[in-house]
């Protein structure tokens, strides 16, 4: 863990962004479309991803040392756009470790702002999980949910093929429609009454064609990017003095724990715009 007597930038600086690995592009891209006067710092810990499949303390230990890194980097406000990490870490991280690191500073999940929005898309309650092993072994979504709305009921489905088609670039062949349909039909067969699906990992919107393909009419999808920019929009309007602290320059650098040359063609499809990316090692 950082030292305490490490000194933190105080100046304003970027809005930081982290995820294990390229899904994390697709919710800076929604933010960045809803805030684009904003600077961002995008933090991809590909050599390390997945983190789908590894323990809570393992989860927590890569997770906070993105953070740390972020905070160096000038960051007061950083996102876990990372369903994993939301799950496994972002807790232990407010609570245990920002009052020693600095308790002005703030981390956010992706996890409560798509919860948020349920009261307004499911009439029925009935409300399907799609995401990965980690996540869906976590049952944060369902804890979450139970919080704010007690009478729902959540299905959780993990689909482990659909990150690997993602990253392999085969999303938008034939071959990914066996497995986006075979999940699908899984989680519907374990309960008709669904009429909202979650997609609980931010690399699902790469896949949002195929997903809507095979997704019964009537059903709603919820994409994450647009809710979590929405709900950062509304944070920093509620705290001025955290805007305050985010610089406004448009600019955005791309970090990764991978080489640069292998992550710039995968990320600059998520992003729909070139990306240029320097190496880090945490």
């Amino acid at each position: 863990m950082m030292s305490t007597d490490t000194l933190l930038p105080q100046a304003p600086g970027a809005i930081g962004v982290f995820d294990s690995g390229y899904g994390g592009l697709t919710i800076l891209r929604d933010i960045r479309k809803r805030l684009p006067a904003y600077d961002y710092i995008y933090l991809g810990d590909n050599a390390r991803a997945p983190y789908g499949t590894r323990s809570f303390d393992i989860v927590y230990d890569f997770t906070r040392q993105a953070v740390e890194e972020l905070f160096r980097r000038g960051c007061h406000l950083v996102i876990l756009a990372c369903n994993t990490a939301s799950a496994k870490a972002l807790r232990s991280i407010q609570q245990n470790d920002l009052p020693e690191l600095d308790p002005h500073r703030r981390v956010l999940g992706v996890i409560r702002p798509t919860i948020e929005s349920l009261g307004e898309t499911s009439p029925s309650g009935n409300i399907g999980l799609l995401a990965t092993p980690g996540t869906v072994r976590s049952h944060s979504y369902a804890m979450e949910v139970g919080k704010l709305y007690p009478d729902m009921k959540v299905t959780e489905k993990a689909c482990p093929m659909w990150v690997p088609i993602v990253e392999n670039g085969e999303a938008a062949k034939p071959g990914a429609d066996y497995f986006v349909e075979k999940y699908i039909n899984e989680i519907l067969a374990e309960n008709a009454k669904i009429d909202t699906l979650i997609l609980g990992c931010t690399h699902y919107p790469i896949l949002i064609d195929k997903i809507r393909k095979y997704t019964p009419e009537g059903i709603s999808i919820l994409p994450q990017g647009k809710l979590v920019a929405d709900s950062l929009a509304d944070y920093l309007h509620r705290h001025p003095e955290m805007d305050a602290k985010c610089t406004k320059g448009g600019n955005t650098v791309y970090l990764t724990t991978e080489s640069p040359r292998q992550f710039e063609p995968l990320a600059s499809i998520f992003m729909n715009d070139k990306v240029k990316a320097e190496k880090v090692v945490l």
